[in-house]
C-alpha cells in the first residue's frame, strides 16, 4: 500500500477546486467583464444602479470569483502612442513665474536701484532694467538671493538660477543644472498625470512608461482608437484664475502690457481682457468633483491646498464687487463677480455644461495639468479583429499541441499517460486561475509561454514514468517502483524547473512588453507544473494502485 496523508489529499483537492472556480470566468469572458464593470460603477455611485447596470451585474453571481486575465494590446486591440515632452516650455513658465518675486525684491531697495522695469526678451530669459547705475551691485545681490540649491546628485552645490548683468539690465535664466533637473521632473510629472488620466477613465492594464530622456510610451488596450486616447491625455486642462480688466467684442483689441485677450467659452464674439499673471493656478487644486449650482445646473466644485486657499481668500477679500475670470485652456469659462470674501479655499465653476462635460472636466482637473506640451511622434490603432485573430491562432496552436502531447503520452505510457493528461489539464486550469487572480496580462507571447508550459509539465511526468520503468526492470515491486520513481526523479525535475524559473525572472527583470508577458506565463507555469507533477500525478497513481493493487505494473 502507498500512503498519502489525509491533509495532503485535502490540500490537493482544495487547490484544484479553487483553480477550477477561479478559471471558469475566463470561459465567459465578455459576460463576466460586463458584470465587473457594472460592479465598479455601482460602487463608485454609492450603491445606486441603473436598470442596465443592474442587469449587467446579474450576469454573474457575486459570490463566485470574477477575476479575469487582462488581455494585452496585441490581443484585445487598442491604441499605441509615442509622445515627446517639450521640456523647454517649462523654462519660460518658470521664468515668467519668477518675475513677481524679482519685482518685489527690487522694490524693497528702490531708493538704491531706482525704477524697475521688465524688458522684452526671448522665452526663458528674464531681463529687468533699473534706472540707477550705482544700484546694480545691490540689485544683483537681491536677485541672486532668490536662487535655491539644485536638489539632484549631478547638480549638487549648484544654484537653480544663473544671474548676470548687462549694463543696467539684470538677466535671469535657469542654470544648466536646473534645466537638467527640470527636464527629468517634467517628464516624470507628465508620465504620472497621463497615468492618472488614463486610470480615471477606467481603461484596463495600460502600459505607460518613460523612454529615453524626453519620450513617453502609452499603450492602452480596449480603447477605440489612437485619436480617442489622444483626446484623453492630450487635453491640458490648465485651469487658472485671473483678474478681469475689461470686456470687448473686438478680437484685435490691444490688451495692454502684461495683459491678455481671452475669448469667452460661452458667448461667441466676446473677449475678456485679463491680467497675464494668475492669482491662483490649477496646480494648487487638491480636488474637483462634478456638482450642481444653486439653479440645479451642472457645475464643478473645487478645493485648493492651503497655499492656494490663502491666495484665493486674500484676493477675493481685496476685490469685492469686481469680476474674476476662471480660465480653462485659454478660454474664459466663467467670469463671476466677487460678492464677498471667499475663505476656506473652495468654490464652484459654473457654465453651460452638460452632466457629462462637468464630469469629464472634474476628471481632468483632478488629474492635473500637463506641465508641458506633448508632440505625438508615433500613433497606431490596433483593431480588436487583429487581436481576435491572434487569440484564435493561439487557441489553435494550444489545442493542436495538447492533442499531440496527450496522444503521445497515452500511446507511450497507457493508463499512466491518461493520468499525466489529467494532471496537464489541471495544470492549465491552475495557470489561468493564478494569472486571473494576480491580474497578470495575457499577451501573444504569453500564449506561447502557456503552450511551452504544457511541454514543461509533460517532461516532468516523462522523467517520473521512465524512472518507474527502470525500477521495475531492476526487479522492484510495483509499490516500491512507484515510490522510488517519484523520489529519484524529483531532484532532476527540481533542478530543471529552477533553471527555467531563473531564466523567467531574468527576462521579467530586464525585459519589457512582450518579453515580460512570456516571462510571467512561463514563471507561473513552472510553479503549477511542479504542483501537478509532484502532487496531483502522484495522488492519482497511488490512488489507482491502492484501489487495484495490480501484481504487475504496465508503464
Amino acid at each position: 500500500m502507498l500512503h498519502t496523508p489525509l491533509w495532503k489529499r485535502l490540500l490537493i483537492v482544495l487547490v484544484v477546486g479553487w483553480g477550477i472556480l477561479a478559471a471558469v470566468p475566463n470561459a465567459l469572458y465578455t459576460q463576466v467583464e460586463r458584470h465587473n464593470d457594472a460592479v465598479k460603477v455601482i460602487e463608485a455611485n454609492g450603491g445606486v444602479a441603473t436598470e442596465a447596470q443592474a442587469a449587467d451585474r446579474a450576469l454573474w453571481p457575486d459570490v463566485l470569483p470574477s477575476a479575469l486575465m487582462s488581455l494585452g494590446l496585441d490581443l484585445r486591440g487598442g491604441a499605441h502612442l509615442l509622445a515627446r515632452v517639450e521640456v523647454a516650455d517649462v523654462y519660460a513658465q518658470r521664468i515668467d513665474g519668477l518675475w513677481p518675486d524679482v519685482r518685489d525684491a527690487l522694490r524693497e531697495v528702490r531708493d538704491e536701484v531706482g525704477a524697475v522695469r521688465r524688458q522684452p526678451s526671448v522665452p526663458g530669459v528674464l531681463r529687468v532694467a533699473i534706472s540707477n547705475p550705482d544700484g546694480v551691485p545691490v540689485a544683483l545681490e537681491k536677485v541672486r538671493a532668490l536662487a535655491t540649491p539644485v536638489m539632484t546628485l549631478t547638480g549638487a552645490g549648484a544654484s537653480d538660477l544663473d544671474v548676470s548683468v548687462e549694463g543696467l539690465e539684470i538677466i535671469v535664466q535657469l542654470s544648466e543644472a536646473e534645466r537638467l533637473a527640470s527636464d527629468s521632473r517634467t517628464v516624470q510629472q507628465s508620465l504620472e498625470i497621463i497615468r492618472r488620466r488614463v486610470d480615471e477613465v477606467g481603461t484596463r492594464e495600460p502600459t505607460i512608461q518613460r523612454q529615453g530622456d524626453d519620450r513617453i510610451l502609452i499603450q492602452v488596450p480596449g480603447i477605440g482608437s489612437a485619436q480617442e486616447l489622444k483626446a484623453v491625455i492630450g487635453t491640458t486642462a490648465k485651469l487658472t484664475f485671473h483678474q478681469v480688466l475689461g470686456r470687448t467684442s473686438d478680437a484685435g483689441a490691444d490688451p495692454g502690457p502684461r495683459n491678455r485677450l481671452v475669448a469667452d467659452a460661452d458667448e461667441e464674439g466676446v473677449y475678456h481682457i485679463i491680467a497675464e499673471e494668475s492669482v491662483v493656478g490649477g496646480d494648487e487644486l487638491t480636488d474637483a468633483q462634478p456638482s450642481f449650482d444653486q439653479n440645479g445646473r451642472p457645475a464643478v466644485s473645487f478645493r485648493f491646498n492651503p497655499t492656494g486657499a490663502r491666495a484665493f481668500g486674500d484676493y477675493t477679500a481685496a476685490h469685492i464687487g469686481e469680476p474674476f475670470a476662471i480660465v480653462l485652456d485659454d478660454e474664459v469659462i466663467s467670469a463671476p463677480t466677487i460678492q464677498s470674501h471667499i475663505a476656506g479655499g473652495s468654490g464652484i465653476i459654473t457654465g453651460n455644461f452638460t452632466v457629462e462635460e462637468s464630469t469629464n472636466l472634474a476628471v481632468l482637473l483632478r488629474a492635473g495639468a500637463l506641465p508641458a506640451k506633448m508632440v505625438f511622434l508615433e500613433e497606431r490603432t490596433i483593431g480588436p479583429e487583429l487581436g481576435q485573430d491572434s487569440i484564435d491562432a493561439g487557441k489553435m496552436a494550444g489545442i493542436v499541441g495538447l492533442i499531440a502531447v496527450a496522444s503521445y503520452m497515452v500511446l507511450s505510457y497507457g493508463l499512466f499517460g491518461v493520468f499525466a493528461n489529467i494532471a496537464l489539464a489541471i495544470n492549465m486550469t491552475l495557470l489561468i486561475a493564478l494569472m486571473s487572480t494576480i491580474g497578470a496580462t495575457l499577451t501573444l507571447p504569453g500564449i506561447a509561454g502557456i503552450v511551452l508550459t504544457t511541454g514543461i509539465a509533460v517532461d516532468s511526468n516523462v522523467l517520473i514514468f521512465e524512472r518507474i520503468r527502470e525500477e521495475l526492470r531492476d526487479g522492484k515491486s510495483p509499490a516500491r517502483a512507484i515510490e522510488l520513481g517519484f523520489q529519484r526523479a524529483f531532484s532532476a525535475i527540481l533542478d530543471s524547473n529552477i533553471t527555467g524559473l531563473i531564466t523567467a525572472i531574468i527576462m521579467f527583470a530586464i525585459g519589457s512588453g512582450a518579453v515580460r508577458g512570456f516571462a510571467v506565463t512561463t514563471g507561473i507555469g513552472i510553479f503549477t507544473s511542479m504542483f501537478t507533477t509532484i502532487l496531483v500525478t502522484r495522488l492519482m497513481v497511488t490512488s489507482y494502485y491502492n484501489w487495484k493493487q495490480p501484481k504487475e505494473l504496465v508503464v
